[in-house]
């Protein structure tokens, strides 16, 4: 089982209003008050767990960078900081660096550079190989680089389209122990038919975006059969509320970088 020490995440803006969205999981604005309240919750449920935050302060000319995952992709042996194509993002990537160095030192930084493009969203690791969504967000020289970075240190890594959404985690999501939430789509996808799949109905699909942090699963609130499934695979469960923040294609994985 991968074990976190670390998490780094980022405080809502109040720009977050104007966050990017798609209309996929709400139609509604954020409330920022109640943003807040759940970020809290959300690290204070973490750090129950056996981790340390390190908590970094909102950046209003940044709406949403409170996604954190996305500028970075991190693990023990080395950060990669990686390169939006979305111009109302792409500043982020600068911002998160004095984080990053506070655990890694400067010959474990790498950058993914234009013509490349990735976000973090799109990087999903099992085991030691990693899957790379082919995305709006990430291209195929994004994960080119990616995969020459990672495989310095014993990594793999290979590419799956996405065909719906945002970001790759956003319809498949690695469990540990070999069990996958996936969306119809990537049930489809021969390269996952070899881990223990179950597909999330479609009124649920936000509900794939699960975090198993040391054994233990969070869980967005208000999806009863997701939270039936994992449990019935045998993993504690803590439920946690991150609506507001799902009104901007927001969810758990996205809120912090985890190493």
């Amino acid at each position: 089982m991968l074990k976190f020490e670390n998490i780094i995440a980022r405080k809502p803006c109040k720009a977050m209003l104007e966050g990017i969205s798609t209309g996929m999981f709400s139609d509604d604005k954020p409330v920022y008050e109640k943003a807040v309240d759940q970020h809290q919750e959300y690290v204070e449920t973490i750090e129950s767990l056996g981790v340390k935050a390190l908590v970094l302060d909102a950046l209003e000319e940044y709406p949403d960078s409170c996604f954190v995952e996305d500028p970075a992709v991190v693990m023990k042996e080395c950060a990669i900081i990686t390169n939006s194509p979305r111009e109302s993002r792409n500043g982020e990537k600068y911002e998160i660096v004095p984080a990053i160095k506070k655990f890694y030192a400067d010959e474990q930084i790498f950058h993914i550079a234009a013509p490349g493009t990735m976000e973090g969203g799109d990087v999903m690791l099992v085991e030691k190989h990693f899957y790379v969504g082919l995305s709006d967000r990430t291209n195929k020289e994004g994960a080119r680089q990616f995969n020459e970075i990672v495989s310095k240190f014993g990594y793999t890594s290979s590419t799956i389209p996405v065909t719906e959404g945002l970001h790759l985690k956003d319809f498949v999501i690695y469990l540990e122990n070999n069990n996958m939430l996936v969306s119809a789509k990537m049930n489809e996808v021969p390269e996952f038919h070899e881990f223990n799949r179950f597909v999330v109905p479609t009124e649920e699909l936000y509900a794939i975006n699960s975090l198993n942090i040391n054994g233990t699963v969070l869980v967005p609130e208000g999806y009863s059969k997701t939270l039936e499934h994992i449990k019935s695979l045998g993993y504690p469960v803590i439920v946690v509320n991150t609506d507001e923040f799902k009104k901007i294609d927001g969810s758990l994985t996205c809120l912090s970088l985890r190493f």
